[in-house]
């Protein structure tokens, strides 16, 4: 079986953009964002669903993703941000991840249809996760 993206991600063997790492998680941008600045949180060690999360790292895990959603609103200048968590059904990627998404009034997103977008260019992704990186405590 192949590696998991996202523990290659961790590992440091995914060219991705991170925003924040901490002992439990591991945020980057995700490369087909909702909005420009879509963080994915992933804990560091390989986890599929949020039943297998050991109950003593739940607390710490979501303190990381509300930490990361503070972080895009002031970042951003986002007005808020819609956090999701996709349990078997429609987890595009078998390990545990949270959507944090930037929010603006008028921006469309409704319900549960995720249009995705592109970034310009490397540099672009690059300021949006530098943007998040030191907005974040």
């Amino acid at each position: 079986m192949a590696e998991c993206l996202f523990c290659a991600a961790v590992a440091g063997k995914l060219d991705v953009f991170a925003v924040y790492e901490s002992e439990q998680v591991f945020a980057f941008l995700d490369h087909r964002p909702v909005f420009k600045g879509h963080v994915l949180v992933v804990p560091k060690v390989h986890i599929e669903v949020l039943a297998d999360l050991p109950h003593d790292d739940v607390g710490p895990y979501f303190l990381d993703v509300q930490r990361i959603a503070t972080a895009v609103e002031t970042g951003l200048g986002a007005a808020g941000t819609f956090v999701a968590l996709n349990n078997k059904v429609s987890q595009s990627v078998p390990h545990l991840h949270t959507h944090v998404v930037p929010r603006t009034k008028g921006d469309g997103l409704r319900g549960f249809f995720w249009p995705r977008t592109k970034y310009a260019s490397a540099e672009e992704t690059a300021d949006y996760a530098k943007r998040i990186a030191d907005a974040i405590p």
